[in-house]
């Protein structure tokens, strides 16, 4: 599929979603938005991808924020429904696809840049990161997930400074919060992302799709995380990965899982 604000390449299993708008330091606009959501759609249903590695182009940002030329004459009206579009389309959309993805963050992650990063399963960083959700020094609050996830991964004192002081953190500070898992220099940003997907995929595919949805229960309102797990854990016995996982394991070989 042709894009014109991304691109997306697979290979060996891993699929790299870049968002690829240099000139605007790959801000987020509707296009991107909807185009991000077709990739990403595309990966997931794709059973040769086991991993998703999303990163922006060039070494300034991953994502400096949303396009604000789109909605500052926005009304009330349209401004929720711009937060509920693209909720939908992509942040909730990412957290909970059953394939992982991992943020590889390069540079700048504002706003939305934040948002969606902090919607990926987990996060590495190059060493010239900058993260903050700036919002509020333009008399709104982050739209897409940000007040929410944020105090997931750094606790809510920590995201009440952030959001309030509308400041940015560095990577080695990201790291001590918890937000990102790994911090290397931004030439090895994409091979050390590369590596952690290689761990990923030695592992069942079923198997991870299914402690995604697990994990993802116990921050989700009138879920109770421990019967999802209860419930995946069931399923996993009539999974073909679990037959070969085990059988492996018995007759003491490296297990060759199908992926069903």
């Amino acid at each position: 599929m042709s894009y014109n604000n991304i691109l997306s390449t697979t290979n060996s299993g891993i699929t790299t979603i870049t968002i690829n708008r240099p000139s605007k330091l790959n801000a987020l606009n509707k296009e991107t938005i909807q185009e991000l959501h077709e990739a990403f759609k595309a990966a997931d249903q794709d059973a040769a991808t086991k991993v998703i590695i999303v990163t922006g182009s060039g070494e300034k940002a991953f994502v400096a924020g949303a396009d604000i030329s789109e909605f500052a004459n926005f009304s009330v009206e349209n401004g929720g429904k711009l937060a509920a579009k693209g909720q939908e389309l992509l942040f909730d959309f990412v957290e909970n696809l059953k394939t992982p993805v991992i943020a590889a963050v390069n540079g700048f992650a504002l706003g939305g840049g934040l948002e969606l990063a902090m919607a990926c399963h987990f996060r590495v960083a190059s060493d010239n990161a900058k993260m903050g959700l700036p919002e509020v020094s333009l008399g709104v609050i982050p739209g897409y997930g940000g007040t929410q996830r944020l105090p997931q991964l750094v606790g809510k004192g920590r995201a009440m400074e952030m959001v309030m002081t509308a400041g940015m953190i560095d990577a080695a500070t990201a790291k001590d919060y918890g937000l990102v898992n790994h911090v290397t220099t931004l030439e090895e940003l994409m091979p050390l992302a590369e590596k952690l997907a290689g761990k990923i995929m030695r592992n069942s595919s079923v198997a991870i799709g299914k402690a995604i949805k697990a994990i993802n229960a116990n921050y989700k309102d009138g879920k109770n995380g421990y019967k999802v797990e209860i419930k995946q854990f069931g399923k996993c016995f009539g999974t073909e990965d679990f037959k070969e996982g085990t059988t492996a394991f018995l007759e003491k070989r490296k297990a060759n899982f199908p992926g069903k």
